[in-house]
């Protein structure tokens, strides 16, 4: 059975998601696809059908349904190969933030660390500017466009 999800919505904190779907990075930035289901579910879905609206985009914990809002499905972040940077130096991270956007790489930003898809020519560039990566398993939340603000 198909599931065709057509709007994003607040769910009554009460009420709970019939099923949640977890996306990549690159997964959550696609407004229409159609994703086949390995589980099964309680409620026999095997493909749910993203198919919003223009200007919409997927963040982690984002709840869609249908157009009858009959059926609500959760978006959560799902784990993904990373590359995590750090630094004791948050002038080091500013440069190599610096350095990664300059090669318009996809870029979660916090205040203690730099995370991106792996890539071993920016790993070894990163490590040659002395910063320590790490290869981990993690979900994934680049920045989006800042007029998508």
């Amino acid at each position: 059975m198909m599931i065709i999800l057509t709007q994003k919505i607040n769910l009554d904190s009460h009420k709970q998601p019939d099923l949640t779907i977890y996306l990549t990075a690159q997964e959550r930035t696609k407004i229409k696809q159609t994703i086949e289901l390995k589980e099964v579910n309680s409620h026999n879905i095997s493909v749910v059908k993203i198919n919003l609206s223009r200007g919409n985009f997927l963040e982690s914990e984002d709840i869609l349904t249908d157009d009858r809002a009959t059926f609500f499905v959760r978006i959560k972040a799902k784990l993904e190969p990373v590359i995590t940077v750090k630094s004791e130096s948050k002038l080091d991270l500013l440069k190599a933030a610096y350095h990664l956007g300059n090669r318009h790489v996809s870029l979660e930003i916090s205040e203690n660390y730099l995370r991106f898809s792996p890539d071993h020519v920016l790993e070894n560039m990163l490590i040659k500017l002395g910063l320590n990566i790490y290869e981990e398993l993690a979900p994934f939340f680049p920045e989006i466009g800042a007029y998508q603000h």
